[in-house]
């Protein structure tokens, strides 16, 4: 048998904010052909939704919507006249995220573009110009310029995977000039940004994962960095946190120990090219893939990085937690997301440990109620369940303490199949986990209600 121990009297910092994602829920204001998955996306607690590739998805407003070039379509005009500018979409983008309980994590530059002509992944051709068009978006959603808004967002991220296409590639998906180009613009940009907004976080750049490329990237940063943004992409957890501790140990190495390390996309994918690339697609949208995102967020809760950022919650082949097409349909990987926002709740995270490495575990406490999440996920498709010891320790009550355990696999959406009532000091509830599934154990101590105290008092 497998054993997860859990002392809540050994405190792991706070639990941190694995469950965000890419992009919001789908809501449109105008009630005809509404179909929304706002309430779900709310119960789920998302707590950042990262703006990346939204304007590929016609109900957030689409091409007019998020990427720099489509709120300043023409770059010659003002960028201090808000006529220059067309925020309209965007407005109503930023105010369903609002609505579904999530803050904005804001991507500036363009989604990528994977077709031969480019239009919003070229250089700018003045990169203070570009900017300034920055400082004023961030003006009108931050401080209320052009009839804007004042929502507190927090994280404004320069560019997207400008590693991804070396230099003399002919088809340059996300940045189109040179590394070298690059570095450059992103100094500039993020020189302007932190002057003008101290108090906000300015970072990026959201790397593909060249890690060459990062390190002469922080060697050359001048301009202030607070946070520094990466992807990955894997079939097996392991090759996650084999990266997180990678990317931690370059931004120790080269003196960014400071610095917030965010992975802003990741999921399941073997591959991405032919059979490989469909077998992923299909998994993300199965329970397969639903235990990988248990596992990584189980076990990057307990690993040097400080948010994740799952892609994609934008109705898409990627999305796993809610159906394509009747987006008020939830998937099986919308409920990590919401078991995991149980221990998010909660705030104060636990020593956890595993004694194999295909169950990854997380867990929390608020003194009162606490949660562990388990999830169970081989490589090996055929992999035999396996029973696993959950050992408790350091959350007690002298009149006991209630385990609802909650279950997430091929039968069962979450559902509730188990309650019991613990009076010792440690307790180990047993339970068999099959290859693919995940579960939630709730904790919460109980107390003597005055009836009962007076009973005992009577007797």
């Amino acid at each position: 048998m497998n054993s997860v121990t859990v002392d809540f009297e050994q405190k792991n910092g706070k639990v941190k904010p694995m469950h965000a994602v890419n992009n919001g829920p789908v809501y449109k204001f105008y009630p005809d052909q509404r179909i929304t998955n706002l309430g779900a996306y709310r119960d789920a607690g998302i707590p950042y939704a990262r703006t990346h590739d939204a304007s590929f998805y016609a109900n957030y407003g689409g091409e007019h919507t998020v990427d720099i070039h489509a709120l300043f379509p023409d770059f010659d005009g003002d960028p201090y006249d808000s006529a220059s500018y067309d925020f309209c979409l965007t407005d109503e983008y930023l105010k369903v995220i609002d609505m579904g309980g999530a803050k904005t994590f804001y991507r500036l530059g363009s989604k990528i573009e994977h077709w031969p002509k480019k239009y919003g992944t070229l250089p700018p051709k003045d990169f203070k110009k570009w900017a300034v068009i920055c400082e004023q978006i961030i003006r009108h959603y931050t401080e209320g310029w052009a009839d804007g808004f004042h929502f507190g967002i927090e994280y404004w991220e320069i560019w997207n995977e400008p590693d991804l296409d070396a230099d003399d590639s002919r088809h340059k998906r996300c940045w189109g000039g040179t590394k070298k180009e690059f570095f450059e613009f992103y100094d500039v940009a993020a020189r302007h940004l932190k002057c003008c907004f101290p108090h906000l976080k300015i970072g990026g750049p959201a790397i593909a994962g060249d890690t060459d490329w990062m390190k002469e990237f922080l060697v050359r940063l001048s301009a202030p960095l607070d946070f520094f943004s990466w992807h990955r992409y894997a079939d097996d957890p392991q090759k996650v946190i084999q990266s997180v501790c990678k990317i931690k140990g370059i931004l120790d190495e080269c003196g960014y120990s400071h610095v917030e390390s965010i992975l802003n996309e990741w999921n399941f994918v073997k591959g991405f090219d032919g059979d490989d690339w469909i077998y992923s697609l299909k998994s993300e949208k199965s329970m397969k893939g639903a235990a990988f995102s248990a596992a990584v967020m189980c076990a990057c809760q307990n690993a040097p990085v400080d948010m994740l950022m799952y892609y994609d919650a934008r109705p898409c082949v990627m999305n796993g937690l809610f159906s394509t097409d009747f987006v008020n349909e939830c998937l099986k990987g919308y409920y990590p997301f919401k078991m995991f926002n149980t221990l998010y709740r909660l705030g104060e995270a636990a020593v956890v440990t595993s004694d194999h490495r295909d169950i990854y575990a997380a867990a929390a406490s608020n003194g009162e109620e606490a949660a562990v999440m388990l999830a169970h996920f081989s490589m090996d498709e055929n992999a035999a369940a396996r029973p696993v010891a959950v050992e408790l320790s350091g959350f007690f009550a002298k009149d006991g303490v209630t385990a609802q355990v909650f279950l997430l696999d091929e039968a069962n959406d979450m559902a509730p199949i188990r309650e019991e009532i613990f009076r010792a000091e440690a307790f180990a509830p047993i339970l068999t986990l099959a290859n693919e599934s995940c579960c939630l154990i709730k904790l919460k101590k109980l107390q003597a209600t005055a009836d009962s105290i007076g009973a005992c008092a009577a007797e």
